[in-house]
């Protein structure tokens, strides 16, 4: 009887994973896309916009974003109060840790860290991906950390900007999308962003 239960329960959970891992071969296509316009505008700025002594734009943390925020949409994790407020809240610890404490980087760095997750928990943003933006604010190269709280507005804030309005765009393109997971701001978008190819 109970090699029954533990039997079916297995059967149970390996099909509920492999559910969970189907995705529709056309997500796979916009997930792409979306990603590749997001880092693409975010590099397409920084190559062409700024100048060589400030190529600091791209930072990696913007990576691991784009796997959530177009790979994972439905997650709370990806959804854009943790987007914007992880990214900027965790970049705002990050460059207080570099100011107020000695430049070492065993302590500097886990306390940066440690605190922008508490502070996200507090104030429910929780994004992964602002753990590396603290980091790399205490760890960075010259550039980066010598760019103090500008380094907050950008590249943190305008680039998580950009990273958001392409998801708006890419994340509601098809009817099985929708994103974020609030549906009156998600009418809002499609309304915004898709009225005149309705119209048309």
């Amino acid at each position: 009887m109970i090699k029954k239960r533990i039997k079916r329960s297995l059967r149970v959970s390996k099909y509920i994973l492999y559910k969970e891992t189907l995705v529709d071969s056309r997500e796979h296509f916009w997930s792409f896309m979306g990603a590749f316009i997001g880092i693409g505008l975010i590099a397409l700025f920084q190559s062409n916009i700024l100048s060589n002594t400030e190529n600091i734009f791209l930072i990696g943390s913007f990576g691991a974003s784009s796997v959530l925020i177009y790979g994972n949409i439905q997650s709370p994790l990806a959804q854009p109060r943790n987007l914007i407020g992880g990214h900027v809240i965790s970049a705002i610890i990050g460059v207080t840790v570099h100011k107020l404490l000695p430049d070492l980087i065993w302590l500097t760095a886990p306390t940066a860290v440690g605190l922008s997750i508490v502070c996200m928990q507090f104030t429910k943003t929780i994004h992964p991906p602002g753990g590396a933006t603290a980091l790399i604010a205490v760890s960075g190269a010259p550039k980066i950390v010598g760019l103090g709280y500008w380094y907050v507005l950008s590249p943190v804030l305008t680039g998580c900007t950009i990273l958001l309005f392409v998801a708006l765009i890419f994340n509601n393109i098809t009817p099985k999308r929708r994103y974020p997971t609030n549906p009156r701001f998600t009418r809002f978008v499609k309304r915004t962003f898709f009225r005149t190819k309705v119209i048309r």
